[in-house]
């Protein structure tokens, strides 16, 4: 069987697992299904656990949950983890749950009609979802393997799963690699990608990352036990103010603090902090990837993105939507060239456009931006009526092709001047 299916056809795939799931429970092997997931469902029956059953074993009630999370060190990572996966828009499609190391869950985030539909399995917090709790699933198979596991339809032994995908992945204490809990992400059968395990993977090391830090992740912030699962995370490494400016003209884009120091950045994240410069009511994580990346774009690879760079930028970088916080907002050189336009200071502002805006980037909202950027200094100083500024423009890598600001030098200096047939020549053979 092609697994590849599961992401080009998931729907062919899932039938096929399907048929392959009944001749299984009925005693006849079949190469869709693994050798481990079989001898997992023959465990899960052993305990119990029927194909048909649709309720799992409940260990507490959703109080008695609450309080559970508040002496949990999960606690502690997880506003990153929500950061990173959750999707709690009117829009989410997958659920983002979080058990102990007994496979009960704590917490849940997702969309209303998610949490709805993870309702009717009593995908709930207090339900057990180890195998003695449900039968085989990615929690409970994440569990038993110590890895990150990956379970499609038919691969869950109950079959009101079968509608569902799910990746999930242990979190270990780093000090003692004892097993705190499991990490998992599920949704109907078409939310799941080829990034999924991916992201959950890189998840979890960043909350075993953070579990590891010298106050165990404290740092993080407590949250309190009613509201933890949606409250963004805290990052404490430089408060907002700390944030000068950003450089996103010219190849070697960077965040500056005030004390002059100067972190790189890279091009992804440079690009997405060139989008939250320029638009003041910021971006969901949906609208930034489909700027970045059309329609391959995922919500979940910008949410790790901007998991980094506000851990880099501190509160400088909001979210709900992203934007960035008033002290960082219009601070970037591309921004402080539009502001010296809209004061009319056209040389300042010429002065301050050094180089064409996240110049490797090939993002077609960047190059838009890009454009933009060209055509506000270039009308600008077409309109200056200035002679020198017209030469100071065509002189750049910006300017060097504009026809119109060569025929307004021409005009102003005459067609026999020296610079303006310098210019002409210059664009009319490409240079």
């Amino acid at each position: 069987m092609d697994h590849g299916l599961r992401f080009s056809d998931p729907t062919t795939y899932a039938r096929t697992l399907r048929r392959a799931h009944e001749l299984v429970i009925s005693g006849v092997p079949r190469p869709e299904i693994s050798t481990s997931l079989v001898d997992s469902w023959h465990r899960s029956m052993a305990l119990g656990i029927s194909p048909d059953q649709h309720s799992p074993r409940h260990l507490h009630e959703v109080a008695e949950v609450l309080e559970l999370r508040r002496e949990h060190r999960l606690q502690q990572v997880m506003p990153a983890l929500h950061d990173l996966l959750a999707d709690d828009s009117r829009s989410g499609r997958h659920l983002l749950v979080l058990t102990d190391a007994g496979g009960e869950v704590l917490w849940r985030v997702g969309s209303p009609a998610v949490l709805r539909r993870a309702d009717h399995l009593e995908f709930l917090e207090g339900a057990d979802w180890s195998e003695a709790g449900i039968g085989t699933n990615a929690i409970s198979e994440a569990l038993v393997t110590g890895g990150p596991v990956q379970l499609f339809s038919a691969e869950h032994l109950v079959r009101t799963h079968h509608e569902w995908a799910c990746t999930a992945a242990p979190i270990t204490d780093p000090a003692t690699g004892q097993v705190l809990g499991v990490l998992d992400v599920s949704g109907p059968l078409d939310t799941l990608s080829a990034d999924t395990l991916r992201m959950v993977r890189c998840a979890v090391r960043v909350a075993e990352a953070l579990l590891g830090t010298s106050d165990g992740g404290t740092s993080l912030g407590a949250l309190s036990p009613v509201g933890a699962s949606r409250q963004p995370a805290a990052f404490p490494s430089r408060p907002a103010a700390a944030v000068e400016r950003l450089e996103l003209l010219g190849e070697k884009p960077a965040a500056v603090f005030a004390d002059g120091s100067r972190v790189s950045l890279t091009l992804r994240r440079a690009e997405i902090l060139a989008l939250l410069d320029s638009r003041s009511q910021g971006w969901s994580a949906e609208e930034l990837a489909y700027e970045l990346h059309g329609d391959v774009g995922t919500p979940q690879a910008i949410r790790t993105e901007m998991f980094r760079v506000r851990s880099m930028l501190g509160g400088a970088v909001e979210s709900n939507p992203y934007r960035l916080a008033p002290a960082l907002a219009g601070r970037s050189d591309a921004g402080q060239v539009l502001r010296l336009l809209r004061a009319g200071l056209v040389a300042e502002a010429l002065e301050a456009y050094s180089a064409p805006l996240l110049i490797r980037s090939v993002a077609l909202a960047v190059q838009l931006l890009r454009d933009q950027l060209d055509m506000a200094v270039g009308s600008a100083v077409r309109a200056s009526g200035d002679a020198s500024l017209l030469v100071r423009w065509l002189s750049t890598d910006m300017g060097f092709a504009d026809f119109l600001a060569i025929d307004a030098l021409g005009r102003l200096v005459g067609r026999g001047d020296p610079r303006y047939l310098a210019f002409r020549a210059g664009c009319t053979a490409g240079y």
